[in-house]
């Protein structure tokens, strides 16, 4: 599919998707949103990809929030079919069975620092700014910033950044536990492409397991959630990567996952 408002390349096995708005620093607009709906929905199907790198163009903005002008003399009924569907993509990337990784290269506000949540790693320019900034506008996050900010960093952390709706820059929001990596602006790319690399020669089965029960655990009561973790191990027992990482451990050689 032809898209506008995002490029999407693949190469050895990673997938990238940049947001093309640069001039708008990035924003997410409806046709970015229906955009990057298409692309998740597609990729949730494609067997060859086997990691997701999320970026924006330029070197300015990873997404600097939702473009507010979408919101425009809108009725709120209508503003809420928007912002479900925003929603709606973001679960569909989290729940992407393979690693997401948001590599955020400038300003990661609202609506952006909410897709960037939704992805599983996040590594960043030094020179990146993060934040949900809703409050000044008489506004609260809407895709998913109250739940998954707090999850990250705790409620206490998450009512400071969202009441206050102040920005913090790359190595504070790494002290949070919101940022994993925090790399020079110059090496972005190349940590990046490392890090996914890196995942490509992972096990992909025991990936998704291990990501299905990180993600799903803290909706369940503790004990049914190692449950299921036990449940999950014992399912990768199934799959061919366990007898190649075995037998790579016990030769002291490096596993040649399936």
């Amino acid at each position: 599919m032809t898209y506008s408002n995002i490029i999407v390349t693949t190469e050895n096995r990673i997938t990238t998707i940049k947001i093309n708005r640069e001039k708008a620093l990035n924003a997410l607009n409806e046709k970015t949103i229906n955009e990057l709906s298409e692309c998740v929905k597609n990729l949730s199907k494609d067997a060859d990809t086997k990691v997701v790198v999320i970026t924006g163009v330029g070197q300015k903005s990873f997404i600097a929030g939702a473009d507010i002008t979408m919101f425009e003399g809108k009725a709120p009924t209508s503003i809420r079919e928007i912002i479900l569907k925003l929603q709606e993509t973001l679960n569909k990337l989290e729940d992407l069975s393979i690693p997401v990784i948001a590599s955020i290269n400038g300003y990661c506000l609202g609506g952006g620092l909410e897709l960037a949540m939704a992805c599983d790693l996040r590594i960043a320019s030094e020179k990146a700014i993060v934040g949900q900034p809703e409050i000044k506008l008489g506004l609260i996050p809407g895709a998913g910033g109250t739940q998954r900010l707090s999850r990250l960093v705790g409620a206490g952390r998450a009512k400071e950044m969202i009441f206050l709706g102040g920005n913090v820059d790359a190595k504070t929001a790494k002290s949070f536990g919101l940022i994993n990596w925090v790399v020079s602006a110059e090496d972005l790319e190349e940590e990046t492409l490392k890090i996914a690399t890196r995942l490509t020669k992972g096990p992909s089965f025991a990936l998704n397991m291990a990501k299905e029960a990180i993600n799903r655990g803290p909706e369940m009561s503790l004990l049914d959630a190692i449950r299921m973790e036990a449940e999950l191990f014992a399912l990768c027992f199934s799959h061919e990567d366990v007898k190649e990482g075995v037998e790579a451990f016990l030769k002291k050689q490096k596993p040649n996952f399936k």
